[in-house]
């Protein structure tokens, strides 16, 4: 067992030898036992990292451990759902689970996968072809939570799903992760739905890790304020900042004591994304637990995203 479940350092993937770099220079670490969620534009580089947690992919350039190993020793104690849910399609519900069993002998816990895809009411002799978007979504998560994984790596996993389906296994995976110490780090466009299920965050953008660490640090790492147009942010670290008429609204990570004068007030997890996402000039953030040079007991680290 390790503390860590992902580590990257100075982590960089090129797709060809002279195509975009869709990760680079990454760095940060993600203690075991967190569920993070992992956020960011299309196009950001989210399904790339998975991809390399999961030893799909090599790295052009740097290293990334996972579980305390490589990705590609790691690979059995770990499930990967990818977005577009590769599964056999001329294999039966009930087949699709006869094969995680036996390719995952000693790991498998039938029950668990039994459970997910019981919740959907899936005829088990239904094709895989037969099924819909969120039915192949729910047996693709139940092959993963089957093998019981000590990492889930979940590459926008419900967007195929209703929102009822989703509160359900939603909770089905907060269980697994509350009872079984699971790591999860799970990719999603819809930043608000991760704010009361995620404790550990992970902002990419233009293929760089922007923010990183436990949300509620990150959040009180930074105030939203409002106040008059001339006010001297000079002190602080600036985020986003908007004028409209004598008003000033702004994000900031405080450098001190701020004016009296100021209405402040402490970001939504959106909040937050949203205005590091609109400003891609603003330094990352990463906490002490997050940043890959652990071994500190400071609050916050900056380092800069340019």
């Amino acid at each position: 067992m390790t503390d860590t479940a992902l580590r990257a350092e100075a982590l960089g993937k090129r797709f060809g030898r002279r195509g975009r770099w869709a990760l680079r220079e990454c760095g940060f670490r993600l203690p075991a036992g967190r569920v993070c969620a992992v956020v960011g534009p299309n196009g950001a580089g989210k399904s790339t990292l998975l991809a390399l947690a999961a030893g799909l992919l090599p790295p052009t350039e740097g290293r990334l451990t996972v579980l305390g190993t490589s990705p590609a020793q790691a690979r059995p104690r770990v499930g990967f759902v990818a977005q577009d849910k590769p599964l056999h399609p001329q294999l039966t519900v009930a087949e699709t689970l006869r094969m995680g069993a036996d390719l995952n002998p000693g790991r498998w816990d039938a029950a668990v996968a039994e459970r997910v895809v019981a919740g959907g009411a899936l005829d088990p002799e239904a094709r895989v072809r037969t099924l819909s978007g969120g039915q192949r979504t729910r047996v693709a998560l139940a092959l993963a939570l089957g093998k019981r994984p000590e990492l889930l790596l979940l590459d926008e996993p419900m967007a195929d799903l209703d929102p009822l389906a989703r509160h359900e296994l939603m909770g089905t995976l907060m269980a697994d992760a509350a009872q079984h110490g699971t790591t999860i780090a799970m990719s999603s466009h819809v930043v608000a739905e991760l704010e009361d299920s995620c404790d550990h965050l992970l902002l990419v953008g233009d293929g760089r890790v922007r923010l990183a660490g436990d949300i509620d640090d990150l959040r009180s790492a930074h105030r939203r304020i409002t106040a008059e147009a001339d006010a001297d942010l000079g002190p602080h670290t600036v985020v986003e900042s908007r004028t409209t008429g004598r008003q000033l609204t702004a994000l900031i990570r405080p450098a001190g004591p701020l004016a009296g004068d100021w209405r402040t007030s402490v970001p939504s997890l959106e909040e937050l994304v949203l205005a590091h996402l609109r400003s891609p000039g603003a330094p990352g953030l990463a906490t002490a637990e997050a940043a890959e040079s652990t071994g500190t007991t400071e609050a916050v680290t900056e380092e800069s995203a340019a």
